[in-house]
C-alpha cells in the first residue's frame, strides 16, 4: 500500500510496538501481521430499504460500498476481512439487486475468508446466505491483543485495543462560510470506532474536547490525526 495515505496506529503507546494498525482512507483498519482487513457497519441494501418502503432515494450506494471495499482489499492485499456488525441493513436488504451484487464482488475475492460479527442490523436482516461463504459469530473476534466488537464499550480490557463499530463517527468541520462532515476514526479508552463503510449513513458528530486523552483520526484522501484539543 501506499504508505502516504495511511496513518499508522501503534498500540500500545509508549511500549514496545506489539500491534501496528494501518487506518485507510476507504474507512478501514489493515493488521499487516494477520493480514486481516477491517470494517464496520456496511449497511449494504439500505437504499433498497428505503425504496422498498416508497422512499425516494439514489441507486448504486451498494455497488459503490463493495466497489470500495475492493479497492481496500487489493491494497491491502488482506487474506481475512472482518465485519464489525451492520452488514446488512434490513431484511428488505435481501433483494435480488443487492444480492447479485454482493455475489460479483465474492467471486472477485473468492479467497478472502469472510467473518461477520452480528450487529443489531444482522438480527433483523438475517444472515448472509451461505452461498456467498461469508461466516458470521454473535461472539467478538479475539486475536492476540485485539478483539473485535460492534457496541463499543465503554473501556476497552486492559493490555487489548478494542476495534468497534455501530457509533457512525463523523467530525464536523467548521469555518466562517462552511461547513464538512468527514469520516472519522476514534479512539477513546482503548476503543477504536471504525467509521461507517457503507455509502449510504449518517454519522454521530464528535465533539473531542468532551473526551480529554482521546483521538481522532480524520479521513479524507488521506487519514489525518487531528491536533490535540486544547
Amino acid at each position: 500500500m501506499p504508505p502516504h495515505l495511511e496513518h499508522t496506529l501503534n498500540w500500545p503507546p509508549g511500549l514496545p510496538t506489539r500491534l501496528s494498525l494501518q487506518l485507510m482512507p476507504e474507512r478501514a483498519a489493515f493488521d499487516p501481521a494477520t493480514r486481516t482487513l477491517f470494517i464496520a457497519d456496511v449497511h449494504l441494501g439500505k437504499a433498497a430499504v428505503f425504496r422498498a418502503r416508497g422512499l425516494p432515494v439514489p441507486q448504486g450506494t451498494t455497488t459503490g460500498t463493495l466497489a470500495r471495499l475492493s479497492q481496500a482489499l487489493d491494497r491491502s492485499q488482506a487474506t481475512h476481512l472482518v465485519v464489525l456488525g451492520d452488514f446488512l441493513h434490513a431484511r428488505e436488504s435481501q433483494a435480488s439487486g443487492t444480492l447479485a451484487a454482493l455475489s460479483a464482488w465474492r467471486q472477485r475475492h473468492p479467497h478472502v475468508r469472510c467473518l461477520v460479527i452480528e450487529g443489531n442490523h444482522d438480527w433483523h436482516a438475517g444472515r448472509v446466505q451461505s452461498s456467498f461463504d461469508i461466516q458470521s459469530s454473535t461472539e467478538p473476534y479475539v486475536h492476540g491483543c485485539l478483539q473485535g466488537v460492534h457496541h463499543p464499550p465503554d473501556q476497552g480490557p486492559a493490555g487489548m485495543l478494542t476495534l468497534a463499530g455501530h457509533v457512525h463517527p463523523v467530525l464536523q468541520l467548521r469555518s466562517r462560510f462552511d461547513s464538512l462532515r468527514l469520516p472519522a476514526f476514534w479512539l477513546n479508552h482503548g476503543v477504536l470506532t471504525l467509521p461507517a463503510f457503507g455509502e449510504f449513513t449518517g454519522g454521530f458528530a464528535l465533539n473531542p474536547a468532551a473526551h480529554p486523552g482521546s483521538q481522532v483520526f480524520v479521513v479524507g484522501e488521506q487519514v489525518l490525526p487531528l491536533a490535540p484539543q486544547s
